[in-house]
């Protein structure tokens, strides 16, 4: 089964909106795209794509690293999102084009320096995607990106050290239990949907080099934890609720926590290149 924000829903402008407020209060999505940026070695860019850019949060971080004459190009299947980053990302050197990353060769004019992807590779058609960066890369450019811990399988030991408590996820499932009956999946953990092992194989078909990977965490409150899954797409628990019930469970199960509590999230960021 597809992760709840891998589905239909980004193009929403209730999802698009909320994403764009957490993203300007809350430092996770700039955070890991300043760090993405950093990266890609972008001081001497021409030309950079911001793949599945969404609402424009990495395509800023890219901004402020690229020279006067770069060209930025944010690429997303989400209207909705775009429309939401116009309104604030107003910089002409930035290009927005409606498509999907993997129809990322049909709408990149010239070989691009980089190719960064936050937050989003692993909802794509992941070997079609690669090949398809590998198309517009020019020879010695890069191509940068993180998924997600649960997704690559990996856990930085902070995510475990940092925590105090039951996390917000397992009080969500406990108040939904209490209040409505839910029985949460007890269906074995599936296994992760992008390993490392599984990312090289890709790139290496795609005919790209692995340079780089790093396992990170960010370090965040309970509180912005909380604003990420008042996001629709984001929402939980899964299973028939709507959207004013999940609001009320999360509600009623962030009052059993302390706002300042730290979390941290673990992130396998990837550094590969065009040979």
């Amino acid at each position: 089964m597809a992760p709840l924000d891998a589905v239909l829903g980004w193009d929403e402008d209730t999802t698009a909106e909320a994403y764009a407020a957490f993203t300007r209060e809350f430092p996770m999505y700039s955070a890991t795209s300043r760090d993405l940026a950093r990266r890609a070695q972008l001081p001497t860019s021409d030309l950079v794509v911001d793949l599945c850019g969404g609402a424009g949060a990495t395509s800023e971080a890219i901004l402020e690293l690229t020279p006067p004459q770069a060209r930025v190009i944010s690429l997303d299947n989400a209207a909705a999102m775009q429309r939401v980053g116009r309104r604030t990302l107003t910089d002409p050197r930035l290009t927005w084009v409606t498509a999907p990353a993997e129809d990322l060769s049909a709408h990149v004019p010239g070989p691009a320096d980089a190719v960064i992807c936050n937050s989003a590779i692993w909802k794509t058609n992941v070997p079609a995607v690669f090949a398809a960066v590998h198309d517009v890369l020019r020879p010695g450019g890069r191509f940068v990106f993180n998924i997600g811990g649960g997704f690559a399988g990996v856990r930085h030991p902070d995510e475990t050290t940092t925590r105090t408590g039951l996390s917000l996820n397992t009080l969500i499932n406990q108040v939904a239990a209490r209040d409505h009956g839910y029985t949460p999946p007890t269906a074995a953990t599936p296994p992760p949907k992008l390993p490392l092992d599984t990312i090289t194989n890709h790139l290496a078909a795609a005919g790209l080099d692995l340079v780089d990977t790093e396992v990170t965490a960010h370090h965040s409150t309970m509180a912005e934890k909380k604003a990420w899954l008042s996001i629709p797409i984001f929402a939980r628990p899964e299973g028939d609720f709507t959207h004013a019930q999940r609001m009320d469970i999360l509600t009623k199960a962030y009052a059993m926590t302390t706002p300042e509590t730290p979390t941290a999230t673990s992130w396998l960021v990837v550094v590969a290149q065009r040979p």
